[in-house]
């Protein structure tokens, strides 16, 4: 295996930013627009900054989309019929980025990336109990998307924190959310997926269920196609195997300033006439205060066979890697201005699946809802270098 980062390294800086999240001094005392409409709130009640998820916006959509000390007023229409929940306005929104870009890996001097993503966004309560929510990206770099997150929840099952999720999600969304970021640039480990093979961290179709307690760990369960959400094939079948995959995580918070947990998934996928049996494991942690937050992530994965050939490799194809995320807001959730530096480390067996990179973000908080960000990458590897400007708006 190639090696251009030790582990060591990586918890060098992952221990740099505990120690500065530890002695930060505490500031005294995928939500959306369509939420603070419906609410008549401010949406740092449950971001800081957008899209970035506070404690109290997790719990809102962890609660499926409803404040439990709040009633929205008037949201079902009176019908009459004591069996029909039906919503009085329907929960939308829009979400529009666009970037002036420059990067020496093109001949390209600058691009105009505008715009670079703009999606329709929609949730809420359905019944008592019952939320769905999905996005669909009218413009993906250029394309038309289609509809990415998308499922049903059904909420608090057996009036124990107990939900349930039926759809299509990010399997990696119980780590740390990749719609959620405020980079530019992506969690890269959740992508990596060596040789031919489907399968990686990103989106799938399936049911995840999770359980929570008030004072110990959180649990998290999934069962996957583990085919990605690509179309249906001739006989209207999404999974394009027999084989059913499956994930799950367990964390715990550590008094109020930490999170640790473990991530585990086990697949085996099927193509032309050859399976490829997989294994990813790893841990993950966050530990800060509202002005300062260290996320880590490290995983190791395991395939047997991820170029589906006939005679499978003699070595096992090993690829790991990790990310290290601090962010800083001066003021907290009231944040003018923000920074952040992310690390991307990858390294496998399968050279094309090498990747590191480092990136410093600023953004400044022009409104709620609107905010200018700068943002640098450097390609430690390629020795290439990626800066862009640019808005991320929600509306």
């Amino acid at each position: 295996m190639k090696r251009t980062t030790t582990i060591a390294s990586v918890l060098g800086v992952v221990l740099t930013g505990s120690i500065l999240a530890v002695l930060a001094p505490p500031q005294s005392a995928e939500a959306i627009p369509a939420f603070a409409r419906k609410y008549r709130m401010s949406c740092t009640t449950c971001h800081a900054p957008f899209p970035k998820l506070k404690a109290y916006g997790d719990e809102f959509a962890g609660n499926g989309f409803v404040l439990q000390d709040q009633d929205a007023p008037r949201y079902y229409v009176e019908t009459g019929d004591e069996d029909l929940d039906l919503i009085r306005e329907i929960q939308a929104a829009f979400r529009m980025e666009g970037f002036i870009k420059h990067e020496t890996r093109t001949d390209k001097e600058v691009d105009f990336t505008a715009p670079y993503n703009l999606k329709f966004l929609s949730g809420g309560a359905l019944t008592k109990n019952v939320a769905y929510y999905f996005y669909f990206f009218f413009s993906e770099r250029g394309e038309v998307a289609g509809i990415e997150d998308a499922f049903v929840m059904f909420n608090d099952l057996g009036n124990i924190d107990w939900d349930v999720y039926v759809g299509q999600f990010q399997v990696s969304d119980p780590l740390f959310k990749r719609e959620l970021r405020l980079t530019y640039q992506d969690y890269q480990v959740y992508r990596m997926k060596p040789g031919d093979s489907r399968i990686n961290l990103t989106y799938d179709r399936g049911i995840m269920t999770t359980l929570g307690f008030d004072t110990g760990p959180g649990f998290v369960f999934q069962i996957l196609n583990g085919s990605g959400i690509g179309a249906a094939d001739e006989d209207r079948v999404y999974d394009n195997d027999k084989y059913k995959n499956f994930a799950g995580h367990i964390s715990q918070d550590i008094l109020d300033i930490a999170n640790v947990g473990f991530f585990g998934y086990y697949g085996k996928e099927l193509a032309d006439g050859y399976t490829n049996e997989l294994w990813v494991l790893g841990p993950n942690g966050t530990i800060g205060n509202d002005k300062i937050e260290l996320n880590a992530q490290y995983m190791f994965r395991r395939d047997d066979n991820p170029w589906f050939t006939a005679t499978k490799p003699s070595d096992l194809i090993d690829t790991e890697g990790g990310l290290a995320e601090l962010i800083y807001m001066p003021d907290g959730d009231r944040s003018r201005w923000y920074a952040t530096a992310l690390y991307n480390w990858v390294d496998s067996d399968d050279d094309n699946q090498d990747y590191e990179r480092i990136t410093g973000h600023v953004g400044w908080v022009l409104r709620t809802n609107f905010r200018l960000i700068a943002e640098n990458t450097y390609d430690i590897e390629e020795e290439e270098n990626e800066f862009l400007v640019g808005f991320i708006s929600a509306f």
